[in-house]
């Protein structure tokens, strides 16, 4: 039998990618010189594409949806959904795979790490010590976590996660989403600013997306107010950087720690000089274990489509 043809348009791991080109008929759209090239591609042998493999920060556009009208399933490595084109694979009857819960557990990690630097100043305090001004005086007092409220901006597989780290913290926990969530203990808080002015940490973990889009805006940073920090482990589309790019360098709320921005790599220079906000690069998933695991589910959900029509985890 022959395999099926499978495209990918993302950054993958190489691995994954050696994995599949035993599998399957494998191109790589992603090595072609610029989008002259790439249509051309598509144009000669888009018809014979059954598979599309990519991943949550390159997605696929609808344009090169249009251009494979055999395509049957994607799978994607990672879990956000905004540069997808679920709407119209769905209206298609395409099936589009993910890589949820293998990644929850680094997230949240990373998340309340940089909940811990931003708020006991770690990363801030590592530059005092390596520029020497600890010989000329002692570094500034920080901010306590423990017995802290945490305010989580939605609370998904994520969400909870980060909500049980801060249990061993003895932390007070509410959470702002859509809709309530019926088998948790902690308090739905229907209005965001209402979250952020009760909360000395405000995590931002919901999804991305048109619907988000600066969600945690210039009211809400307001309401967490000068002692507030906030965490994005989200999408940066969810806060709107300008906004908090002033409410940081005027002070207005006391830190943040980001992994993520709204056009990445690129990151704003005037972060830079702010002492007051912990910069990582969007790296919440990246562990050896972590990002094995999404491989794995990648080709898994790849393997259990061609064999029994459906997916480990679907969108």
């Amino acid at each position: 039998m022959t395999p099926p043809v499978v495209l990918n348009t993302g950054r993958l791991p190489a691995d994954l990618l050696q994995l599949l080109a035993a599998r399957y008929t494998l191109h790589d759209l992603a090595t072609l010189p610029d989008a002259a090239a790439r249509s051309a591609w598509l144009a000669r042998h888009g018809a014979q594409v059954q598979a599309v493999v990519t991943s949550a920060s390159t997605g696929l556009d609808e344009a090169t949806l249009a251009a494979l009208p055999a395509l049957r399933v994607i799978s994607s490595f990672g879990v956000g959904l905004d540069k997808l084109p679920v709407a119209a694979a769905r209206a298609r009857g395409i099936a589009v795979g993910y890589t949820p819960d293998v990644l929850n557990d680094c997230v949240a990690d990373l998340g309340f790490a940089l909940l811990l630097d931003v708020a006991r100043s770690l990363s801030a305090a590592d530059r005092f010590v390596r520029r020497g001004d600890w010989t000329r005086g002692a570094f500034g007092l920080t901010r306590k976590v423990s017995g802290a409220r945490l305010g989580l901006v939605g609370l998904g597989r994520i969400g909870r996660s980060i909500a049980e780290r801060a249990t061993g913290f003895r932390m007070d926990i509410r959470y702002h989403s859509r809709r309530a969530v019926a088998d948790v203990a902690w308090r739905h808080e229907p209005v965001l600013t209402e979250l952020a002015r009760w909360a000395d940490y405000l995590v931002v973990i919901t999804a991305g997306g048109p619907e988000t889009r600066h969600l945690v805006n210039a009211g809400v940073l307001d309401a967490l107010g000068p002692d507030g920090f906030l965490v994005n482990v989200a999408r940066g589309s969810v806060v709107d950087e300008a906004a908090l790019l002033a409410a940081l360098q005027q002070r207005r709320i006391a830190g943040a720690g980001l992994d993520v921005y709204d056009d990445e790599p690129r990151v704003p220079e005037a972060f830079f000089a702010l002492d007051n906000v912990v910069l990582a690069p969007h790296i919440a998933s990246a562990t050896r274990e972590t990002r094995q695991a999404m491989a794995d589910r990648v080709a898994e959900n790849l393997a259990a489509f061609f064999e029994r029509g459906q997916l480990v985890s679907a969108a």
